[in-house]
């Protein structure tokens, strides 16, 4: 069913308003897909924070004109599923890469992040991106890790002395 002239600008609107909050995108080559599989996958982006949508490339180059995704505007071509991560970079690149993994049909073709694209083959590294909480750990355990030393250096003595006098208590008891 053909969209018409104001459902054609609804479409261009979403994807505008998704591309300008978005911190990540994969598109995907969907060719030989089952209307079950689409349906599957769409289920598991909306549990990832990942807005998943099948739309022309016409009306995608029209939506990421002025945004970070600019830059796939010439590189679009064929049946394209574009992947926008909404809060965590990686997410778009984990839902494609996991299943890509049960699924050959669907291919990874382009990657884009910060303003750059990239090509098919750095899903996995879009892919292994931290999410939030990780980083969160991960700068915590970092920033604890020079107080936690510092504490064990400043005890050491302390704890050298107490070893030091109970070995004397031991040899003088012994003896």
């Amino acid at each position: 069913m053909a969209l018409s002239f104001e459902q054609k600008k609804e479409v261009v609107a979403e994807l505008a308003e998704v591309a300008r909050g978005a911190a990540s995108l994969v598109a995907a080559e969907y060719r030989g897909m089952t209307v079950e599989q689409l349906t599957e996958l769409r289920k598991k982006a909306r549990e990832g924070g990942v807005f998943l949508k099948v739309v022309k490339n016409t009306l995608v180059r029209r939506a990421i004109d002025g945004t970070d995704f600019e830059c796939i505007g010439e590189a679009l071509s064929g049946p394209l599923m574009y992947a926008f991560s909404e809060e965590d970079p990686g997410a778009a690149g984990r839902l494609v890469k996991d299943y890509a993994k049960t699924n050959d049909k669907l291919i990874p073709k382009i990657v884009a992040i910060g303003g750059q694209m990239y090509g098919a083959s750095e899903v996995d590294r879009l892919a292994s991106l931290p999410t939030r909480d990780q980083a969160l750990a991960i700068l915590l355990s970092l920033m604890a890790q020079p107080v936690t030393k510092l504490v064990r250096t400043l005890a050491e003595p302390a704890s050298m002395l107490a070893r030091t006098v109970n070995g004397v208590a031991e040899q003088k008891q012994a003896a």
